[in-house]
């Protein structure tokens, strides 16, 4: 759960989807600065290709993103939500509890 919602924030910043773009323009621009020495489908084949490997690069750069980043304290943060949780709610059944019995002592006690 914790390391899908990273994936997810990660993966929804667009910042490998820049990268990539960087990489196809700046393939454009090398070809169209040397234009004099590329035919065009050497120039065409060079931006597929080029776009395929950043386009491989970031997706390598994710997973090694996910898998190195240490997300231990997102898990016990998560860990110790859930804990508090569990705990408030039982002083709230306890509160409760406690309430019935104050109640059913002043019923008693006023009946008596």
């Amino acid at each position: 759960m914790i390391i899908e919602n990273f994936a997810r924030r990660l993966i929804g910043s667009k910042i490998f989807e820049t990268y990539t773009a960087a990489g196809f323009f700046g393939t454009i621009i090398f070809f169209v600065v040397n234009w004099a020495y590329y035919t065009p489908i050497e120039v065409v084949m060079g931006v597929i290709t080029a776009t395929i490997v950043f386009k491989g690069l970031s997706n390598i750069m994710i997973s090694m993103s996910i898998s190195l980043v240490n997300l231990e304290n997102l898990q016990d943060k998560v860990d110790f939500e859930k804990s508090s949780s569990k705990l408030e709610a039982l002083v709230k059944d306890l509160a409760i509890q406690e309430a019935s019995v104050q109640s059913a002592k002043t019923i008693k006690n006023h009946q008596g």
